[in-house]
């Protein structure tokens, strides 16, 4: 299933996420102007108002399911494994001026054009050949180390830390 995102109402141009983990805490400033389908479906999976997922807040305690040192961390795998999605999937919102230049770039996963919908990634480190590939819609913050230490933990098959790497809850600050 597919959905259009035409009634994206934010008043806010820069929220912030709030991601409280097993390996502590990091906040995000999501790019809400530039990225506005992108952002409105991430407030709203976190916020639980999104009706057709499952009830309450998507991402508190789903994992990091992947973690790549010196790529990215990734997660907002309902499945735990990457193969699971919210049921619907978006169109990508690629800029020129929002790219994968840095460490702590949050940009959505995906299996190719038009297949966003509830995995994210951050970066490590810079990832230039993800750009035009994968929308950028935020920044680490604050808490960077956090994110660093969740890309550094022993990892097994598949790019799957050893231990788990829960996200116990996404807040959004207005």
């Amino acid at each position: 299933m597919s959905y259009t995102i035409s009634d994206y109402r934010e008043d806010v141009e820069r929220p912030v996420a709030h991601f409280s983990t097993s390996q502590g805490d990091f906040e995000i400033e999501l790019y809400a102007k530039e990225c506005p389908q992108t952002v409105w479906n991430f407030i709203n999976l976190a916020e639980g108002r999104q009706p057709c997922v499952k009830e309450g807040n998507y991402y508190d305690n789903l994992i990091f399911h992947r973690v790549i040192e010196g790529f990215m961390i990734q997660g907002g795998c309902p499945n735990g494994n990457g193969m699971g999605d919210p049921g619907y999937r978006f169109n990508d919102e690629f800029r020129a001026d929002l790219t994968h230049d840095g460490e702590g770039v949050l940009s959505m996963a995906n299996a190719g054009p038009g297949t966003n919908g509830s995995q994210f990634f951050i970066t490590l480190g810079p990832t230039p050949h993800l750009d035009n590939r994968h929308t950028v819609f935020g920044k680490v913050t604050s808490g960077i180390e956090v994110v660093r230490k969740i890309g550094s933990a022993p990892t097994a098959a598949q790019d799957r830390p050893r231990e788990e790497i829960v996200i116990k809850k996404v807040e959004i600050k207005r």
